[in-house]
């Protein structure tokens, strides 16, 4: 399986998942046009990926700022990385960075860490 990498734009994180390592970093701004197309193809390669993950899997949340319909798009992507955490086919971590002083961006991360079955980490930079 290759890597899946979509670069970043002015309105669009860079996404970089790499299979063999099992590490997801989505990074930037979300503020698509449309944003169930553009995190369809990462929707796609999750699907492909969790029939054979990596033994550990990390998710590296590294967003400035998303806008409502791709926080709907995030939940879906720890949605579909629980049944591989629960399962036993991989062990799935997701850090959620922000910034010190960016307390929405930290209660977000709070918030999906109340709605998944994932294990959060809250990392301050």
């Amino acid at each position: 399986m290759d890597p899946l990498i979509i670069e970043e734009s002015i309105k669009t994180p860079s996404i970089t998942f790499n299979p063999n390592t099992g590490v997801l970093e989505i990074k930037g701004k979300s503020i698509p046009e449309n944003s169930l197309e553009f995190y369809k193809p990462i929707f796609e390669w999750l699907e492909v990926y969790s029939k054979t993950p990596a033994a550990n899997t990390e998710v590296h949340v590294r967003l400035d700022y998303f806008n409502t319909s791709s926080s709907k798009c995030l939940l879906d992507i720890f949605r579909r990385l629980e049944p591989a955490n629960s399962g036993g086919a991989s062990s799935v971590k997701v850090h959620w960075f922000y910034e010190s002083d960016d307390e929405d961006m930290m209660e977000a991360g709070d918030d999906y860490q109340a709605l998944v079955k994932l294990p959060f980490t809250l990392i301050k930079v």
